[in-house]
């Protein structure tokens, strides 16, 4: 990634940012509320254009770089409506290239027993694992997360570390925007400074 810039409502969030990844590696993105972390993770999703700057992606054929990726936004993006297995073979069947048994997603964040239950039944901590479960039904090998730990639990947060770090050791890679650390070993960290030009109330940092 080299030299992005980010504008939002005609105001410049942030610019310059460079950095590379590869297989294995850990990103933590840190910075300030309002400073872009959750605009970063949209244009490398492909939600948001870049005001300025080139994205590369080598190795992976003629897929693009939202092919290749989960993003796990500061939101849940369930249907509530919907049991939590429901929630995860609907991704499963869009996302493609399946993986592990919904079921068996749930049980890795200790929710089996959450399985056939609709997620507006569930706690703001066990939707979050429930959105989580997605890295693990479908194989991608870029994780984009954003403020993972929200609403987790300890348990549930050294959980999601060993996940991670099962995910790197496979030569997958993760990308996350957080205020605290995520207990992977190595991980690199880039800060974004909140550009003087844009109010913290001007820049929404909520995607799906």
């Amino acid at each position: 990634m080299d030299n992005l810039a980010c504008r939002r409502s005609g105001r410049r969030i942030f610019s310059n940012l460079s950095f590379a990844v590869g297989p294995g590696d850990a990103l933590a993105i840190t910075g300030r509320n309002g400073a872009g972390k959750s605009s970063l993770l949209a244009i490398l999703s492909g939600r948001l254009r870049a005001d300025a700057g080139r994205i590369a992606v080598a190795e992976v054929g003629e897929a693009s770089l939202p092919e290749c990726l989960h993003a796990v936004g500061h939101r849940d993006g369930l249907k509530s409506a919907l049991t939590a297995g429901e929630n995860l073979l609907f991704a499963q069947r869009l996302l493609g290239a399946p993986r592990l048994d919904p079921r068996d997603a749930l049980e890795r964040l200790g929710l089996g027993h959450a399985h056939d239950l609709p997620v507006a039944y569930l706690s703001a901590g066990q939707r979050r694992r429930v959105a989580l479960a997605r890295l693990l039904v479908c194989a991608r090998p870029l994780w984009l997360l954003d403020e993972p730990t929200a609403a987790l639990d300890t348990a549930s947060q050294a959980v999601l570390a060993e996940l991670m770090e099962g995910h790197r050791a496979g030569g997958g890679l993760v990308i996350a925007a957080t205020h605290q650390s995520l207990g992977l070993a190595g991980a690199a960290e880039l800060r974004i400074e909140a550009s003087a030009a844009a109010p913290l109330a001007d820049v929404p940092e909520d995607w799906a």
